[in-house]
């Protein structure tokens, strides 16, 4: 199992950006991760340098949101829906999506019920509850 550490998730980010600034080849994960920074602009300035994003580890600054979690957030949601891996979760954000009538809103919904699972796995000590997790995103999905 692939468990990189939060400087190898940095370093990786900002070489996909560096990547896509300058038009090399990237590898299909990779082309996967500069659609999700595309979709966020704001992250760009923490992506331009490996160095700054390193020195800024374990920094957290109130309100704002880690770009370097919230897109590896997108990647885990794009590589569980290509997988169907917690079983349930493709057609669970395709639901959401038609309703978001937004894959990136739906992104962000997901978001948090992976979140939340995560959260509870952690307080109880507990592997994290997959059916929990669909469950909670078909609820947004079917939600008026």
């Amino acid at each position: 199992m692939f468990n990189p550490s939060q400087a190898d998730v940095r370093r990786f980010f900002c070489t996909v950006y560096a990547k896509a600034q300058t038009g090399q080849a990237m590898e299909a994960i990779e082309t996967i991760a500069s659609l999700w920074i595309d979709e966020h602009p704001e992250f760009h300035p923490e992506l331009a340098s490996i160095e700054v994003a390193l020195a800024a580890m374990g920094q957290v600054k109130e309100g704002q949101t880690s770009a370097f979690l919230h897109l590896s957030m997108h990647l885990s949601i794009t590589e569980q829906c290509s997988i169907d891996q917690p079983r349930g979760i493709r057609q669970a954000v395709e639901l959401l999506t038609h309703r978001r009538d937004s894959l990136h809103d739906a992104h962000h919904d997901v978001m948090e019920c992976l979140g939340q699972m995560l959260w509870d796995s952690q307080r109880d000590g507990k592997q994290p509850d997959g059916n929990a997790y669909i469950a909670c995103v078909q609820r947004r999905a079917t939600q008026d």
